[in-house]
This record gives C-alpha cells, structure tokens and sequence, in this order.
C-alpha cells in the first residue's frame, strides 16, 4: 500500500533523497526528537516555576531573568530540536554524514549560565 500522493509531495520536499533509511535509524531519531522536546518541557516547567514559586527567595529582576532565560532556552530548544529532526533525516535519506550537533554545546553553556545564576543568588543572601 503506497502513501496517499499529499502525503509522497509533502516528504518529497521536506525530506528528499533517494534512499529510503533503515527504519531502526528513523525511529531512533525521532526518540532523540522526543527526547529533546521533554527537555524544552522541563526547561519551560522551570521557568513557570522559578516565576511563580521563588518571590521570597531571589530578587525580582535576577527572578525574572532566569525565568526569562528558561523559557527562552525551553523555546529554543524546541524548535532547534525540530530542525535538528530533518537534518539528520535529510542526510540519512542523502547518504551523507550527519550534521553537527550544536544543540549540546549552547544548551549545556546556559544551563551553566543559569545554575550560576542560582549559586550567586543564594550566595549573596
């Protein structure tokens, strides 16, 4: 049973190559896909709680940065982790080496950023 042609044009454009992948590595990427959206989950979980819970024990502004920054981060990393999807799909359907994945480094780095934030907070009172 073939795919409905809508269906054929839609992966056609998002996904061409001529090779279809093993589909062990395709479901292993989108674990990975999934994965990383449970992480901008609880990154964005952090943020709202960070706004809603902490009042009495951060300052408002450095309150509201990290909140901001955790929600930002939680944004970013969703939507990254979409395009990271179709990269690594694209390449395996191309038969080409896999992309770089930069997600790691810049979300490991603000994630540092933040629990710096944190570690000072509680320092300085």
């Amino acid at each position: 049973m073939s795919a409905p042609p809508s269906r054929r044009k839609i992966a056609e454009r998002l996904l061409p190559g001529n090779v279809e992948p093993d589909p062990r590595f395709t479901l292993a990427n989108e674990r990975t896909f999934l994965a990383w959206i449970r992480t901008s989950l609880a990154l964005l979980a952090g943020g709202i709680a960070i706004e809603a819970f902490t009042s009495n024990l951060f300052l408002e502004p450095v309150r509201e940065g990290l909140a901001v920054v955790l929600l930002l981060l939680g944004m970013l990393l969703s939507a990254g982790s979409a395009v990271r999807w179709v990269r690594v799909e694209r390449s395996m359907r191309q038969q080409e080496p896999l992309p770089l994945a930069l997600t790691a480094p810049w979300l490991a780095g603000a994630g540092a950023l933040a629990a710096a934030v944190v570690v000072l907070s509680i320092l300085w009172r």
